[in-house]
């Protein structure tokens, strides 16, 4: 979640991304054997994921050298650049407004009425809680529990047919 972002990543990566015209979706940082994984999400402003590989690879450089030269990761680490994909991670305030009538995936940190993980269609978000429909009931979920959703990208006939739409 884009609220869990370490200050000191965030304060290295997001100008760089922004000075590209992009937004800083997520980051994670996953410890473990050497080398680490640092995986960043990016998208453009207006949220539809068409972040172009040679924007990826260009940021990953640059992204690269800020995070070397201030020496922020503590290991050897490998750097992944994405846009969100299909499933889109929803990490933003922004990503859970814009998701609203789609398909999601959510898992909680706590259990919420016996469950943690939840897939249905994401009916409202009001900044601090989250409403989804889960086979025909709403659950309202503090937006402060949630600690992982992904939008379910939702295939049509023209994906297969080139958009023919036969």
């Amino acid at each position: 979640m884009y609220r869990d972002i370490p200050e000191e990543l965030r304060s290295l990566i997001e100008p760089v991304v922004e000075d590209a015209g992009l937004e800083l979706v997520d980051v994670t940082l996953r410890r473990g054997r050497s080398p680490w994984l640092l995986r960043i999400t990016l998208d453009t402003p207006a949220g539809d994921g068409r972040v172009l590989v040679d924007q990826c690879a260009a940021l990953s450089r640059e992204i690269g050298t800020q995070l070397d030269v201030a020496d922020a990761i503590a290991s050897s680490y490998r750097l992944e650049v994405s846009s969100p994909g299909l499933d889109r991670v929803l990490a933003r305030d922004v990503d859970f407004a814009r998701a609203c009538g789609s398909e999601v995936a959510l898992e909680t940190q706590h259990p919420i009425e016996g469950r943690r993980r939840f897939r249905g269609r994401l009916l409202h978000f009001d900044g601090d809680v989250v409403s989804i429909e889960v086979d025909g009931r709403a659950f309202r979920i503090p937006f402060s529990e949630v600690t992982g959703a992904k939008a379910i990208y939702a295939f049509s006939r023209a994906d297969f047919t080139g958009g023919a739409g036969r």
